[in-house]
């Protein structure tokens, strides 16, 4: 690999001065938790065409002259896929606004990274420094492939590692969801090896001066940086985001005004809809891309008058992709059946339709319990256990619609069998396969409706992303119009599907557009509910929102208004009210510049380094530790990937350093854990996010017997014998070895 050496200063980089900015701790642990969805069948009409217009029924439309060449093809594809019947103008001008759409969000994000860390001119240690908490743990697994000797010995060594839970050795294919980096880490490696092979320079290494006394580093820029391309490729994968966020506007409202809207919502509004511009390697910045790609292929389902097997295969697949990388995925796809359950009961789906759908999904859990490596949660979560009863009840549809009830009843006796069904499921397959993995989900659910506390829920609950949503939040949708525009909306549906009930429904046409309209509406109330439950979980409402948003370009809902007033005029006064609270939004995104910074941990890493031997085992905070594996290659006994039953009794006992248990017994448990180093941080002992959340209080809860003692990270940090010894200590870190004896 051809490489360029020269000399620069971070100060002489052509942007304004940087203050020095380092990566706050974590919130008492739970940070690094964060640092982490019966009516009549009816024949189909004529293909061919679709509902455009309001009320007054179905307007007809020009078919595209047959495609020539493989470019023709694909415009023929998407005319297909997409319902753009336009005309291949129009095809080509909606790909066209959607490229420049990715563009610009690719553009902002990548800002965005650099001007917060100054990420270009950071040395190989801190840039994995600036991976904190989840993040360094998975970007660890792409560092492990890209430098083992061959990408399938790199393969074998994360599933066989004996580094992240020793001593203990785990496939963390199977347990952390990282086909993302095996296939960043498989491309990285075909990059540089054919860069390498025809001579193509892919990097630029500079001698950085720091000041401040600090020595230089080295600092390399370009795709041949194994962080750089690690972070590149996210920001490409979400910036094709927003081509689809663009497509799907334009296709639900049917107009390209809709897909404008979309995407300047989601612009306007951009720190309430997304965070891969702060943290790029978490799981949701590789998933949710696919979710809006399943959901524009759902919305596609819904819409058509035939079911197509592409269609079918195109959503397995983006199942697949959606699912793969996020533990996380499988309760957003449970709102989703559970809101297509909803609009199947009222009459809007006919059997035969959500069967497909239902079968869809379970081909893609099966694949992805497969490629998975039999990971046991998938089989046993709420989603699956939703699917089978779904199946089972739309098998037994003639036993419902035997009964002598009102259509009401109806709708309520299914509805229940459908919620106590899956809950039975669900609890009877976790106890046969004896899976506890996700019961703090179910804990953490039961904290936020009544008093239940104990140490895992404390730790979720005391960090901020998991409290229920900020106060300010629906004010900060109403600044920019979003919630006002959606709440229009979603009263237009109201309006739209009381006056076109099922059982009222004469047109095919209107049927088929009132049922997505009812879908989407129930999906936003599911996302809602998350979102208030769980403040990080807006992370899916806002961009629903935005797409719902493009709903008011729809001549359906709004045609009344638009036989008075021009359309454009109507998106474009409201676009222009968005754009004052929207462009004050973006510019202080803009205004955020720092350069990240982190010297005692970048003093504790280096001493672990040159000080400890290669098999020292290390203890500590969850973020600490992430990074320990990361730089120091050293094995850590707890990490913040708390999604495991195990680990979470593991991380308890490491996390007993900050109760008042005696220190005896502490280090009792240490050594069963087989820990050679402790690293205490005593800021640990004392910051609290809120009444109740410092660690020897969360303690106090979880062991009642010692409370009022003094904390034990505070008499170690005075002084640490005769238990421990203290072989090293800076601002931050005090490194304690444990003593065996």
């Amino acid at each position: 690999m051809v490489l360029q050496a020269r000399s620069k200063h971070r100060d002489a980089a052509p942007r304004p001065p940087r203050p020095a900015r380092s990566s706050p701790p974590p919130l008492n642990g739970a940070s690094e938790v964060a640092a982490r969805e019966l009516g009549p069948e009816r024949a189909p009409p004529s293909p061919g065409r679709r509902s455009t217009a309001s009320r007054k029924g179905p307007r007809a439309e020009t078919a595209a002259p047959a495609p020539d060449g493989l470019a023709g093809r694909l415009a023929a594809g998407l005319h297909w896929a997409l319902g753009l019947r336009r005309g291949r103008g129009r095809t080509w001008s909606t790909l066209l606004l959607a490229s420049f759409a990715a563009l610009l969000h690719w553009s902002h994000i990548t800002q965005l990274f650099e001007n917060d860390r100054h990420f270009s001119h950071l040395s190989t240690l801190e840039r994995e420094m600036a991976f904190r908490t989840e993040m360094g743990l998975y970007y660890s697994y792409f560092k492990t492939i890209v430098e083992a000797p061959s990408f399938l010995s790199g393969v074998w060594m994360i599933m066989n590692d004996r580094l992240t839970e020793y001593p203990l050795v785990i496939n963390t294919l199977k347990r952390f969801n990282l086909y993302p980096e095996v296939i960043l880490a498989s491309w990285y490696r075909i990059y540089t090896k054919i860069m390498d092979l025809i001579g193509i320079q892919t990097k630029i290494c500079w001698t950085v001066t720091r000041g401040e006394g600090l020595s230089p580093i080295e600092s390399c820029e370009g795709l041949g940086d194994p962080a750089c391309f690690y972070v590149a490729v996210i920001f490409m994968l979400n910036g094709l985001m927003m081509a689809l966020f663009f497509i799907y506007g334009t296709y639900l409202s049917g107009s390209r005004l809709g897909g404008l809207v979309t995407v300047l919502c989601f612009f306007f509004n951009h720190g309430e809809c997304t965070r891969v511009m702060w943290t790029p390697p978490l799981r949701e910045s590789f998933s949710y891309p696919f979710l809006v790609l399943q959901m524009l292929l759902v919305t596609h389902i819904l819409r058509t008058t035939q079911l197509y097997r592409g269609s079918l295969i195109a959503l397995c697949i983006s199942n697949v992709f959606f699912m793969l990388p996020w533990q996380f995925a499988q309760f957003v796809l449970l709102t989703q059946i559970a809101s297509l359950f909803a609009v199947y009961v009222v009459g809007y789906i006919d059997t035969y339709k959500l069967q497909k759908i239902i079968y869809t999904h379970m081909i893609s859990l099966v694949l992805c319990f497969v490629l998975m490596f039999g990971n046991s949660m998938l089989l046993t979560s709420y989603y699956a256990s939703s699917l089978v009863i779904i199946w089972g009840m739309l098998a037994m549809k003639p036993q419902f619609l035997k009964m002598n009830v009102s259509e009401l009843s109806l709708w309520v006796i299914q509805g229940c069998c459908w919620l106590f069904g899956t809950v039975t499921l669900k609890s009877l397959t976790s106890r046969i396969f004896g899976i506890a993995d996700d019961a703090h989900i179910g804990n953490l659910l039961t904290s936020k409706f009544f008093s239940y506390k104990d140490f895992d829920t404390l730790l979720y609950t005391c960090a901020a992303e998991f409290d229920f949503m900020e106060k300010e939040t629906p004010l900060r949708y109403t600044k920019t119009l979003l919630l006002p525009v959606v709440l229009a909306i979603v009263a237009a549906i109201g309006r739209k599907i009381n006056n076109v009930f099922p059982s009222q429904m004469v047109e095919m046409n209107t049927f088929l557009s009132s049922h997505q309209l009812v879908y989407h509406a129930l999906q936003l109330f599911a996302y809602t509910a998350l979102g208030i439950l769980i403040m990080r979980l807006k992370l899916f409402l806002t961009p629903h929102m935005c797409v719902m948003a493009s709903l008011i370009c729809s001549r359906q809902l709004f045609g009344w208004l638009f036989g008075k007033v021009h359309p454009g005029a109507v998106v474009f006064a409201v676009l222009a009210a968005m754009s004052i609270q929207g462009s004050a939004n973006l510019q202080t995104q803009w205004n955020i510049v720092g350069e990240f910074s982190n010297l005692p941990q970048e003093e504790l890493i280096e001493w672990i380094r040159h000080s400890t031997k290669p098999d020292a085992v290390f203890a500590g905070a969850m973020p600490t530790m992430a990074s320990v594996k990361l730089s120091a290659l050293r094995p850590v006994v707890n990490h913040p990937h708390y999604e495991d039953a195990g680990l979470r009794a593991r991380t308890k006992i490491v996390y007993s350093m900050y109760s008042r248990k005696a220190p005896e017994d502490v280090k009792k448990e240490l050594i069963k854990l087989k820990v050679n180093y402790y690293i205490l941080e005593e800021s640990w002992c004392i910051r609290r996010s809120k009444p109740g959340c410092s660690m020897p209080e969360i303690w106090d809860v979880e062991d009642p017997d010692n409370a009022g003692k003094t904390p034990l990270c505070n008499i170690l940090v005075k002084d640490s014998k005769p238990h421990f010894t203290t072989v090293f200590q800076n601002s931050v870190y005090k490194v304690l070895e444990v003593i065996r004896q």
